[in-house]
C-alpha cells in the first residue's frame, strides 16, 4: 500500500492512559462511554479490514463514527484512521469488488443536524473522500454488483424509495440515474449473482388516501393496518424491462434469499392476514418456499402455524437447501436444521442435530457442503459450532469462558472472530480458515476500542452452579467486589437478565453494569434461572404451564448459596431487573420479604391485562397454559403479581418507557398503584420514548444512578437520591470523555 499521510491513533494510546489517575473502579459514566468498533468489511483478498469506530459525545448525548483501516496480517499496530469529520458520522464502509477503493455513507454535508447522508468514495492509498451522491432525502442501502461494474442504493423518502446505479468506471465524476422506476415503493433488493438482473421487493399497491391523511397531519396509529401485499420483482438491467416474478394474492413476500448459481430463490411469504403480518409475533405465522427463477414455479416447503423457520439455506454444492425451525416443528421446542435436495419437490426433510441438546442454527456452509458452522450459546458462555451433515452430529469447536462469535466473509473466506471476556470488551480477530478459530495463536487481532479498560478495577467474575429445590443444577454469574478480601461478608444485588429465553455469559459488565457495583463493594448474582437458554431445552422450556415458580427457586437458592459459602450478608440484598427480569422482580417482592430493596424495571403484574396490552401474544399465552386468558382467565391470574400484592413488603424503584409496546406502561402503572395502596415505600420514573428499553443516554445513565442510590439507601442505610447525585455525574465526566475518546481504537 502505498505511503502516506496517516493518523496514527496507536501513538496516542500511552500518554493518553499515562495522564489518567490511579487504577480505579468502572462508573456508569464509563458504561456510557464505551466506544464500539462495528461494521467490519474485509478487502476483497482478505488483506485489510475497514470498520466504522463510534464514540459517544456526552454533551450533545449523541454517537458519532469515523471509518478506520488495520492490516488482517500485521494486526493492531496498523490501525488507521482514515475520516475526520467532526460531529458528523462516517458509517458501513464496502469495498469495490477489486479492492481500488471503498465507499461509506455519511452526513458530512447535511446541514445542521440534519440525519440525510450521501454516498462518498475513498483510496486506501490516500487522498481525501470525494462525495458521489447528492439526492433528495439522501441514500439508503447500498451495494456493489457482484461483476464489479455497478453501484446501486436506495433512494428517497421512506414511503418513496428507489434504487438508483452509478458505473463504477469513472466513479468519481459518474452520474447517478434512476435504476428503477417502479409504480410502487422499492424495500428489499439485491443483484442477481450473475449481475444481470436486480431482484427486488415492493408492495402491490399504494393506498393514496391513507398518505394524504398522514401528511395532513391525521397521524393516527392504527392497530394491526391492513397494508397492502408485497411480491419479487425482477428488472433486466440490460433492457431495463421489470417482471412480476411471484403472483397471486395469498400471500406477502417478506424475505428472499437467492442461491449461488442464480438458479433458485427462498422466499418467506406471509398469509393474507393483517393480524398476522403486522404483529411481533408475525415470524411464527410466515413459511418458506422454494421459487424457480427461470419457470416462476413455486413449491411450499413448509405448512406450520405457529412456527418461525429461519431464512432458506443454499448450500454451496447447489443441490441442497435447508432451514432451522423448532424440533419436529413444534412450538416452543429447540431449533433443529432441516435439509433436502432442491430437486426432491415434495420429498420428506431430514432433521439434523436431533441429539444435541441446544439450539442447532445455519451460520455459513463449508465449501464442500459437508459441515454447517454456527454461534451457539453453551453455559455461561458463547462458542462456535459445527454441525456435521452426513453423519448428524454437533461439535463445538470452541472452549473459551467468554462471548464468542465468529462469522466468514463471502469473498476472502476468512473469518472474523467478535470476543469479549469480564476483563474485554468487545474486539475484532481475523484468521485464515474457520480451522485456525479453535487456535488462539492464529487471532490476528484488528480492533480494540476501549483500550482505557485496562486502566479499571473489575471485580473477578466466574460461572458459580448450585442446586435448586427440586435437585435440579442452576447456574448463573458471581462478580465479586473490587478488592475482595475472603471470609468477609458483602451485600448483594440480585440482577436478573430478561428475555427469559437470553442467558448472562461471561462477557464484559454485563448486567445491569454489575461492575459499577461491584466498584462499590457489592457483590452482583446474575442468575441463569429456569426459562434461560445455554443450559439445555428442559432447563429452558421449564417454566412453561408455571411461570414463576422454578425461576424463583432456582434465584433464592442461588441466594442461599452465597450466604452459605460466607460471601453475602443475607441482611443486605437487593433485587433489580428490566423486562422478564423486571416480571420475576415483581413476583419476588411479593412472595419475599428477604430483600431491603427492589428496582422493576418493564415488568409486568397482571398477565391478564398484559396479553391484550403487549404486542406478543402467542409466546404469553403458551407460557401460561397454552390458551389465550378469555378461554382460562384463572391460568393467567393465579400467575399474576398483583394479586399477592397485599404480601409486598420491600421498597420498590418502579421504571418504564411511556410507549413501551412490548411491556406497556400500564403494567407499572398496576404495580405503582398497589404499592401505594399497601403501604410499600416506592417511586415511579417513566422515561420518554416508545422503545422497550430506554432509548437516550442521558435517561440510561438516570436510570442507573437513581436505582443505586434506592439500593444503597434501603441496604446501607445511605441518603436518598438526589438530583445533585445526576447532575454532579454529568459535571465530572468531562475528563472522564477525554480520557475515553483519545486513548487507541
Amino acid at each position: 500500500m502505498p505511503s502516506v499521510r496517516w493518523f496514527s491513533t496507536i501513538l496516542l494510546a500511552g500518554s493518553a492512559l499515562g495522564a489518567q489517575t490511579a487504577p480505579r473502579p468502572m462508573t456508569f459514566m464509563d458504561q456510557q462511554l464505551m466506544r464500539q468498533a462495528g461494521s467490519p468489511a474485509l478487502s476483497p483478498d482478505g488483506s485489510w479490514m475497514l470498520y466504522a469506530l463510534s464514540v459517544p459525545n456526552w454533551k450533545e448525548a449523541k454517537r458519532y463514527s469515523d471509518v478506520f483501516l488495520v492490516s488482517t496480517r500485521d494486526g493492531l499496530p496498523s490501525t488507521r484512521q482514515l475520516t475526520f469529520t467532526k460531529d458528523k458520522n462516517e458509517t458501513s464502509p464496502q469495498w469495490a469488488t477489486d479492492g481500488s477503493f471503498f465507499v461509506f455513507a455519511s452526513n458530512r454535508d447535511a446541514a445542521g443536524s440534519a440525519a440525510t447522508q450521501q454516498l462518498y468514495v475513498m483510496h486506501p492509498g490516500g487522498g481525501e473522500a470525494q462525495k458521489i451522491t447528492d439526492v433528495k432525502d439522501g441514500v439508503g442501502t447500498f451495494a456493489f454488483s457482484r461483476d464489479g461494474r455497478w453501484l446501486a442504493f436506495s433512494a428517497g423518502k421512506n414511503d418513496e424509495q428507489q434504487v438508483m446505479v452509478l458505473s463504477v468506471a469513472g466513479i468519481d465524476t459518474a452520474t447517478a440515474r434512476p435504476l428503477t422506476r417502479h409504480a410502487t415503493p422499492v424495500g428489499w433488493w439485491r443483484f442477481s449473482k450473475d449481475s444481470k438482473r436486480l431482484y427486488f421487493v415492493a408492495q402491490d399497491s399504494v393506498d393514496k388516501a391513507d398518505k394524504e391523511r398522514l401528511a395532513k397531519q391525521f397521524t393516527v396509529k392504527i392497530r394491526n393496518q391492513d397494508i397492502p401485499l408485497r411480491h419479487l420483482w425482477s428488472l433486466d438491467l440490460a433492457s431495463g424491462n421489470e417482471a412480476r416474478v411471484t403472483q397471486g394474492n395469498e400471500y406477502s413476500v417478506e424475505g428472499v434469499s437467492l442461491s449461488e448459481d442464480g438458479k433458485w430463490a427462498g422466499v418467506r411469504a406471509f398469509p393474507n392476514d393483517r393480524y398476522a403480518r403486522t404483529t411481533m409475533e408475525g415470524g411464527n405465522h410466515s413459511d418458506l418456499h422454494l421459487l424457480n427463477l427461470q419457470t416462476g414455479d413455486m413449491e411450499r416447503l413448509t405448512s406450520n402455524q405457529n412456527i418461525g423457520e429461519s431464512a432458506l439455506s443454499f448450500a454451496p454444492d447447489g443441490q441442497t437447501i435447508a432451514f432451522s425451525a423448532s424440533d419436529d416443528f413444534v412450538y416452543f421446542r429447540a431449533n433443529k436444521v432441516y435439509t433436502r435436495a432442491i430437486a426432491a419437490k415434495g420429498g420428506a426433510w431430514k432433521k439434523l442435530g436431533g441429539p444435541f441438546d441446544g439450539d442447532v442454527t445455519i451460520g455459513w456452509w463449508s465449501g464442500d457442503s459437508k459441515t454447517i458452522y454456527y454461534n451457539e450459546g453453551i453455559r455461561a458462555t458463547n462458542q462456535l459450532m459445527a454441525l456435521d451433515v452426513a453423519a448428524n452430529t454437533v461439535t463445538q469447536l470452541t472452549n473459551v469462558k467468554a462471548a464468542l462469535s465468529a462469522q466468514r466473509d463471502e469473498d476472502s473466506g476468512r473469518i472474523i472472530v467478535q470476543y469479549a471476556d469480564p476483563k474485554t470488551p468487545t474486539v475484532h480477530f481475523v484468521v485464515d480458515k474457520v480451522e485456525d478459530v479453535t487456535d488462539r495463536s492464529a487471532w490476528r487481532q484488528v480492533t480494540n476500542a476501549n483500550p482505557q479498560v485496562a486502566n479499571f478495577q473489575l471485580g473477578e467474575e466466574e460461572e458459580v452452579c448450585w442446586q435448586s429445590v427440586d435437585k435440579k443444577n442452576t447456574c448463573g454469574i458471581v462478580v465479586k467486589p473490587v478488592g475482595y478480601t475472603p471470609g468477609k461478608r458483602y451485600p448483594l444485588i440480585v440482577a436478573i437478565h430478561g428475555g427469559p429465553q437470553s442467558a448472562d455469559v461471561l462477557g464484559f459488565n454485563g448486567g445491569y453494569s454489575a461492575q459499577a457495583y461491584a466498584g462499590d463493594g457489592y457483590v452482583v448474582l446474575k442468575p441463569n434461572y429456569r426459562g434461560s437458554t445455554n443450559y439445555g431445552e428442559a432447563h429452558k422450556w421449564g417454566i412453561v404451564n408455571d411461570y414463576f415458580k422454578k425461576g424463583y427457586e432456582d434465584i433464592m437458592t442461588g441466594v442461599d448459596k452465597l450466604i452459605a459459602d460466607g460471601l453475602v450478608d443475607g441482611d443486605k440484598m437487593g433485587v433489580l431487573g428490566w423486562s422478564a427480569g423486571g416480571h420475576w422482580t415483581n413476583w419476588i417482592i411479593t412472595h419475599s420479604t428477604r430483600f431491603k430493596s427492589a428496582s422493576s424495571g418493564a415488568g409486568t403484574v397482571n398477565w391478564i391485562s398484559m396479553y391484550a396490552q403487549s404486542d406478543m401474544q402467542d409466546v404469553r399465552a403458551n407460557y401460561l397454559g397454552g390458551k389465550p386468558p378469555y378461554e382460562d382467565f384463572e391460568a393467567y391470574w393465579k400467575q399474576s403479581p398483583i394479586r399477592y400484592i397485599k404480601n409486598a413488603k420491600t421498597p420498590t424503584m418502579i421504571h418504564v418507557v411511556d410507549g413501551d409496546p412490548r411491556v406497556p406502561r400500564p403494567q407499572s402503572d398496576e404495580l405503582h398503584m398497589g404499592l401505594r395502596k399497601v403501604g410499600v415505600p416506592t417511586e415511579y420514573f417513566v422515561y420518554p420514548g416508545s422503545t422497550h428499553g430506554i432509548p437516550d443516554p442521558r435517561n440510561q445513565l438516570l436510570k442507573s444512578v437513581a436505582e443505586k442510590a434506592w439500593m444503597d439507601h434501603w441496604i446501607l442505610g445511605k441518603g436518598k437520591f438526589q438530583w445533585q447525585d445526576v447532575l454532579k455525574t454529568l459535571e465530572d465526566s468531562a475528563t472522564t470523555t477525554r480520557a475515553a475518546t483519545t486513548s487507541n481504537p
